[in-house]
């Protein structure tokens, strides 16, 4: 969040003694922050250890999918394959194709290439096998109908390899088994190595590669379902990897993604996303690209809805590498309610024709609610923020951990937290940042920031708001927001150690964390109860969260006690905000 750098702050006049940390060279002066054609750089860096800063996503074919899932969705009933029956099977042999009619339908072959037209007859299903280096396969039709991939391999140089024209239902059955290819050229204009015009439904335990040079990899007109047994590779050097019109909905499966154009989608549907199993891995890799038609610079992302995401279970690893890339990037509203998330993001910030895209871990437009289920961000580019909405943040459970370049996790509006496990931190920002109230109730939060005069917890005072703290257990390295409405007690530790662990216990329960290698002024800390503090301790068992920064439960020898204080959190300076944190002129 941009800050606005007080020359008179009262440093002098703090007593918390800081531990060493790296100046930045740039000033946030005049609402300008310096740096790597940076924003939101204040005083200095704050760097950690452990698996969060080091947890990499690569491409993975291995066919054991996640156990936990959630109930499959079928935006009807009659997109089950199991409640459809295809009893006419229409052999097609690419490897040398033959025209015929059976049961009414009519194939016709022109060199490699075949058309099948079943007209209105029903419960058709096309088995192709075979190999061809100059062919395809084209379906047109009035009733749905299903094509088994017996072990078939499809390049055409001019145009789609598998181009599903009926506009009813196709069922994609990847037979046990067998391995299939599709891939088109760089010679026509179709919209995508497979497409089709209809719905399209991935059933089946067999493999499936696509690769689109020219357009997409794979794009439906209508929407599209993954489900369990699926083992999908997509590329595409020309544009998105899957793109639907009308929604993607992952039930099950292993599906890996990776684009290499400018501003490319791995996974792009102009409508809703579910996630309910499977693991998903996007990578892509390309830059940014201004817009004209929009008049605006855009970047890559991994994963794009032009309505709302939902995760309720399954895995998603993402990672963009492009400058302006983003792991997820969100229209309207995302829902995390289960499931594993792994983002990385590596680019800087994108710059074209006076406009920017900015790197982001995630991106949500509208509000953002996290309920269960772990997602973990990491952002290594210039300017890139962890978690962003344009609105408000609720979390009530799950494990958040985000380690930014820029602020952890920002919120536009009003941020809540009840829930759940949070770890933000803040490289060269803050690590919890509201640009309206900032309301913490529950849950365990561990936050770090950078240094002066960013804060580990931050909300907008400037423009009337607050950090409420009501509950919780809190530690925040770097303090809480000058102001700050505290009914349940904060404490202030007068010193603290890099790369330490601290015991910190609350009634019955006891916290271990890590503290970074840099970071923050001063640590305040908050509990139910008045908690005690003891640094330098060894610990054995427990479960461990955020890769390793914090466990709960562990058994908890040695170290010294730390003398804790009452934190007001009303005055300005290290450790407790200050004068001209958060408000107008705040970057979102």
């Amino acid at each position: 969040m941009k800050k606005v750098l007080f020359l008179s702050m009262l440093v002098g006049a703090i007593t918390i003694i800081t531990c060493c940390t790296a100046e930045s060279p740039y000033d946030d002066i005049y609402g300008w922050e310096g740096g790597e054609n940076g924003y939101g750089m204040g005083g200095g860096t704050s760097t950690t250890t452990g698996e969060l800063t080091t947890f990499d996503i690569a491409l993975d074919r291995t066919t054991a999918e996640p156990t936990a899932v959630a109930a499959e969705y079928f935006p009807d009933e009659e997109d089950i394959l199991e409640n459809n029956t295809f009893s006419i099977e229409i052999p097609i042999d690419l490897s040398n194709p033959e025209a015929k009619t059976v049961s009414g339908v009519e194939v016709t072959v022109n060199g490699g290439h075949v058309t099948a037209n079943h007209g209105s007859v029903k419960k058709v299903c096309y088995v192709l096998s075979g190999t061809t280096a100059n062919g395809s396969f084209t379906v047109v039709g009035d009733k749905k109908y299903a094509v088994r991939l017996n072990g078939v391999s499809i390049t055409n140089p001019d145009s789609a390899a598998l181009n599903l024209l009926s506009s009813k239902r196709a069922f994609i059955i990847l037979a046990e088994g067998t391995t299939n290819t599709l891939t088109d050229g760089t010679g026509g204009s179709h919209k995508g190595a497979l497409y089709g015009k209809g719905k399209l439904f991935f059933n089946g335990s067999g493999a499936l590669s696509v690769t689109g040079n020219t357009n997409n990899g794979i794009h439906s007109a209508d929407y599209i379902i993954f489900r369990t047994g699926n083992n999908i590779y997509v590329k595409s050097t020309a544009n998105h990897g899957i793109k639907a019109n009308d929604g993607i909905y992952i039930n099950g499966g292993i599906l890996n993604v990776e684009v290499s154009a400018a501003a490319a989608k791995g996974i792009n549907c102009e409508s809703h996303i579910i996630v309910n199993g499977g693991r998903t891995t996007v990578l892509t890799t390309g830059g940014g690209t201004y817009d004209s038609d929009d008049q605006e610079a855009k970047g890559a992302a991994a994963i794009k809805a032009d309505s709302t995401l939902t995760v309720n279970a399954g895995e998603l690893r993402l990672k963009s590498t492009g400058a302006g890339g983003k792991g997820i990037s969100v229209d309207t509203e995302a829902q995390f309610n289960g499931g594993s998330v792994y983002v990385v993001t590596t680019g800087s910030r994108y710059s074209s024709n006076g406009d920017t895209a900015s790197p982001k871990g995630i991106k949500v437009d509208s509000d953002i609610a996290i309920s269960g289920g772990r997602l973990w961000v990491r952002t290594g580019g210039t300017n890139g923020e962890g978690i962003e909405t344009k609105k408000t943040l609720t979390i009530t459970g799950g494990e958040v951990a985000s380690y930014a370049y820029d602020d952890a996790v920002n919120s536009k509006s009003t941020m809540t937290i009840s829930g759940g496990y949070i770890y933000a931190h803040g490289r060269n920002n803050d690590g919890l940042d509201a640009n309206g109230n900032c309301y913490i109730k529950g849950g365990t939060v561990y936050a770090i920031c950078s240094g002066q005069p960013e804060v580990a917890i931050d909300a907008n005072t400037e423009g009337g708001y607050k950090l409420y703290v009501t509950g919780g257990t809190i530690v925040a390295v770097g303090g809480l927001e000058s102001g700050s409405s505290l009914t349940q007690s904060c404490y202030q530790a007068s010193s603290w150690s890099a790369s330490t662990l601290y015991a910190l216990t609350v009634g019955s329960s006891t916290l271990v964390f890590q503290t970074p290698l840099s970071g923050g002024s001063g640590l305040v800390v908050s509990g139910s109860s008045q908690p005690t503090l003891q640094s330098a301790v060894s610990i054995t068992g427990g479960t461990t969260y955020f890769g390793g920064l914090a466990t709960l439960g562990a058994s908890v020898s040695g170290g010294s006690t730390v003398a804790l204080s009452s934190y007001t959190g009303n005055s300005g300076g290290p450790g407790q905000g200050g004068p001209g944190q958060g408000g107008p002129g705040a970057r979102y």
